[in-house]
């Protein structure tokens, strides 16, 4: 079983930076490859990014390609998402999940957090 926490979130403006954390518990973060996740009001849950166990291999949605990176520390048990250049819509509950293998397929992940709220003023 694993507990994630989302944390890092809040209100900022367009072209605006956060860095949201993800804190793990109840196993290590080495046996999963991590993801990020978002979903805005009225619209469905999409995928943000992804990372596998070792960090080796990352993948992200077009849509914040060059702008966001994930990273994560296996040795504090916490994944990362650095968000630059933030606009208006990506204001949206951010998760973070845990999985298998790093996949966009949100289905494919065992593990959630509760997500935290980001919102982008224009």
């Amino acid at each position: 079983q694993v507990q994630l926490v989302e944390s890092g979130g809040g209100l900022v403006q367009a072209g605006d930076s956060l860095r949201l954390s993800c804190a793990a518990s109840g196993r290590t973060l080495t046996s999963y490859a991590m993801g990020w996740f978002r979903q805005a009001p009225g619209k469905e849950r999409e995928f943000v990014a992804a990372i596998s166990w070792s960090g080796g291999s990352t993948y992200y949605a077009d849509s914040v390609k060059g702008r966001f990176t994930i990273s994560r520390d296996n040795t504090k048990n916490t994944v990362y998402l650095q968000m630059n250049s933030l606009k208006p819509e990506d204001t949206a509950v951010y998760y973070c999940a845990a999985a298998r293998t790093a996949v966009p397929d949100s289905r494919r992940y065992s593990y959630w957090g509760q997500g935290t709220q980001v919102t982008v003023s224009s």
